[in-house]
């Protein structure tokens, strides 16, 4: 399976300005082209193919008025214009049912939240014996390696998110020998707000509330950016102080995401969790615990990680009545307000705690015998990763010693 690993760059000022460049050369080509293909569509023009937008691209780039584009590697621009088919692509995919529909390409903007470019084997980049990052017209940028890559990526996506912070993401192909040893357990979760998880062997997490307890700060920091002159420098530094309180925000809850589903991954062999309408629940007046909890970034990591490791890992649909039934003598009670938290069932006389009953039904409709041993694994498939990096199928021999592969 694919994997995606990300790392933190530190680029100097000088590298800033050239990645600030590159990625300004990325989106005009990339607008460029989405512009010729919706001019060709109002015509009522054949579609313009992949091949003739490069062709076009080189063209300009003899322009006067183009001329700049030559100053950045002329790989990314290459890349760009196939994002730009991936886009479409992907929206023609959806609007004949292959797969959830998306909306058109549009067109990018400069003061999008994430810039990014692509260098792929045919730039010529590579990680220096040093441990930095040689990417074509820009420079060695300092990385901040964290962890080991499994196999050598033939391609690197650099990436600046609103916080100005930059990233170099690679996808590389796992080693099958991550799976772990069978285990015992079998789990279903129940998800909420009152309590992040509730499992169906009795245990309770607390919800972290990580945007709750960050509002008082991220409010302040908001109101000075309120304050600020627009188009001034001052709001420009207001304006990142409130984006990089987000993004400590999301790191936060992400890496309690990743210990959680890592932790329930490695102690069951089966992990069962309902399929909630997050869309649906985001637009009511819970939206901001909603989207504060973050469950479908947590059962997505639940997905991967077991198929990684060998787990099996169940959906079952939302609108099983898993709060409904008596986990006990499997008799459906009704409908219950969300203030009764604990109930005793009419038929057998069971008192039931309302968010680990419904954890079990949840385990009990996926088909999980929750005290069973020796479940039979069928890893499920995993979504496939944005097409944005390859790898090579043989992993380097410096990968596992170093952490960096020279490339």
């Amino acid at each position: 399976m694919q994997l995606r690993y990300g790392f933190r760059l530190y680029p100097s000022a000088g590298q800033r300005i050239s990645l600030a460049r590159a990625f300004g050369c990325a989106r005009v080509v990339f607008n460029d082209a989405l512009r010729v293909r919706e001019a060709a569509r109002a015509a009522g023009l054949p579609f313009v193919t992949l091949a003739e937008l490069s062709k076009r691209l080189t063209a300009s780039k003899k322009m006067p008025e183009r001329a700049w584009l030559a100053e950045v590697s002329s790989v990314i621009l290459q890349q760009s214009l196939r994002d730009l088919d991936t886009a479409y692509r992907n929206f023609f995919d959806g609007l004949k049912g292959k797969r959830p529909r998306v909306g058109p390409p549009r067109f990018k903007s400069k003061r999008d939240t994430r810039q990014a470019i692509r260098f792929t084997v045919n730039a010529g980049w590579k990680i220096t014996p040093g441990g930095k990052l040689r990417l074509p017209k820009v420079g060695d940028v300092a990385v901040k390696w964290s962890r080991t890559l499994p196999s050598t990526p033939s391609t690197v996506t650099v990436v600046m998110d609103s916080a100005g912070r930059y990233f170099a993401s690679f996808v590389v192909q796992s080693r099958p020998e991550e799976v772990l040893p069978p285990a015992t357990a079998e789990v279903g979760i129940d998800l909420g707000l009152g309590h992040f998880a509730v499992l169906s062997d009795g245990r309770k997490v607390g919800h972290p509330g990580f945007l709750r307890r960050a509002e008082k700060r991220l409010k302040r920091a908001q109101q000075i950016l309120s304050r600020k002159a627009k188009g001034s420098n001052n709001r420009d530094k207001a304006r990142m102080t409130v984006a990089r309180a987000h993004a400590r925000v999301a790191d936060a809850r992400r890496e309690f995401h990743h210990q959680l589903s890592t932790q329930l991954i490695r102690e069951n062999q089966a992990v069962a969790v309902e399929d909630l309408a997050v869309k649906a629940l985001a637009r009511t007046r819970l939206a901001k615990s909603v989207q504060d909890a973050g469950w479908t970034q947590f059962t997505a990591m639940l997905e991967y990680k077991a198929t990684r490791y060998g787990r099996t890992f169940v959906r079952i649909g939302r609108f099983e009545p898993t709060s409904q039934v008596c986990s006990a003598c499997g008799v459906k009670d009704g409908p219950k307000p969300l203030h009764v938290r604990r109930w005793t069932c009419g038929a057998c006389g069971a008192v039931l705690d309302r968010d680990i009953n419904a954890a079990i039904n949840v385990a009990k409709a996926a088909g999980l015998a929750v005290t069973a041993c020796g479940a039979q694994v069928r890893p499920g498939l995993l979504p496939a990763q944005r097409e944005e990096t390859g790898t090579h199928p043989q992993p380097h021999p410096m990968v596992r010693q170093t952490g960096t592969a020279l490339l």
